[in-house]
């Protein structure tokens, strides 16, 4: 057998359901329900399976850190792994997890194909329902569409729950601007999150390293986050 690959289980802290937008501004669909079957699921009185998809950078894996903070709260033990297909571990990982009352692997995509993975992940799917434990699981496409080889559990991914995260509009993609930089300590206004959306990346993971990098720029030199300073910092870090 393979070294297996050490695994760090540490959550993240800021990633918490109360630091995730979930949009809605304007009459626009948002995630609140979402938001809601997860919680439900992390304590325990909500469905048993959930599929989670949606394109990259929408905060599937802040859902998923968030699940496991809030199934903490409800004193239940949880655990969170995100598979990375370039590294990943043997499929033993899976060997102890169905004592866990919530576990939730992000990115599952990452073993499709991969035999041994696919049938771990279907013998500790059975496992773990049986104990009525939960399980949610991120992707960026459907359960048909990723790609997984095994009949058996291509069916089992089929049988829970199925959530997509949407892109957002102009409006909460600016509104989760406002949210994230409140998070942080300071403020930036409709025009600023704008210009942002018009000539940065769309994509929200990228918009909130951004926003950090801009917090401490504006810090240092002692201004308010304007258009012209924006600019002035975008051509600095390039």
């Amino acid at each position: 057998m393979a070294e297996q690959l050490p695994v760090d289980f540490e959550f993240r802290a800021n990633q918490t359901f109360a630091g995730f937008f979930s949009g809605g501004s304007d009459g626009a669909e948002g995630h609140s329900e979402i938001v809601e079957h997860l919680k439900n699921c992390a304590d325990g009185t909500g469905e048993q399976f959930i599929f989670l998809w949606g394109s990259s950078g929408l905060g599937k894996s802040h859902l998923l850190q968030a699940a496991c903070h809030h199934a903490h709260q409800a004193q239940r033990l949880a655990f969170y792994f995100a598979l990375n297909k370039t590294q990943l571990p043997e499929p033993v990982l899976l060997a102890d997890l169905d004592a866990f009352d919530l576990v939730c692997l992000d990115d599952i995509d990452h073993i499709a194909g991969n035999e041994a993975w696919e049938q771990a992940l279907f013998n500790f799917f059975n496992l773990h329902r049986q104990g009525g434990r939960q399980l949610i699981v991120s992707a960026r496409h459907t359960p048909k569409q990723i790609g997984i080889q095994l009949p058996d559990l291509q069916t089992r991914l089929n049988w829970g729950l199925t959530l997509k995260l949407k892109a957002f509009n102009e409006a909460d993609s600016i509104a989760a601007l406002s949210f994230k930089a409140e998070q942080l300590g300071f403020s930036i206004t409709p025009q600023a999150g704008r210009f942002l959306l018009t000539h940065y990346e769309r994509d929200l993971a990228s918009l909130w390293k951004l926003l950090a990098k801009l917090d401490r720029a504006s810090l240092s030199a002692k201004r308010k986050l304007t258009v012209p300073f924006l600019k002035e910092v975008l051509a600095e870090i390039g």
